[in-house]
Order: structure tokens, then sequence, then C-alpha cells
């Protein structure tokens, strides 16, 4: 799933932009670092916010979040071995 914002474009049309902007990324309380390791695209020309790009980076991080609860391979060993 390729992650990608939302722009306005004159007449309230929109399309979808090439990256997000950093202060969208910081109403998310992502920092410029960790999106690039997440594989967020960032746009350094937009300086505009909009709530939609906003709910968007939310929700791609609960998906995140959801994903890396399960436990890893060391621990489902211990678990097994000593019950």
């Amino acid at each position: 799933m390729k992650l990608q914002p939302i722009v306005l474009k004159k007449k309230d049309k929109t399309r979808k932009g090439k990256g997000f902007s950093r202060s969208e990324l910081r109403e998310a309380e992502i920092d410029s670092k960790q999106a690039l390791k997440l594989g967020i695209p960032i746009d350094l020309r937009r300086k505009t916010k909009s709530k939609e790009n906003i709910k968007i980076l939310k929700q791609h991080l609960q998906r995140l979040s959801s994903k890396k609860k399960t436990k890893s391979r060391a621990v489902k060993y211990l678990d097994k071995k000593h019950t």
C-alpha cells in the first residue's frame, strides 16, 4: 500500500500529493527520521496542513502498531518451554 497525501488544487479540486508536510507529521507526532524509516514520503516544499492528511497518518500508525504486537520467536519459545 502506497501512502499518499491529498492536496487541494484550485476551485476545491483534490489530487494525490508527493509527500506529507512537516507540520502534518508534527501533528501526527512523527519526526522526519521516523517517517523515512516507516516509508512515509515527506514533501519539504509543502507548508500547509490538512486534517485529512493527519487522519491518514494516524490511521497508518495504528495499522503499523497493531502488526508489531506479535510476539517474537524467542519469547514464544520460552513460553512453550516453561509451561
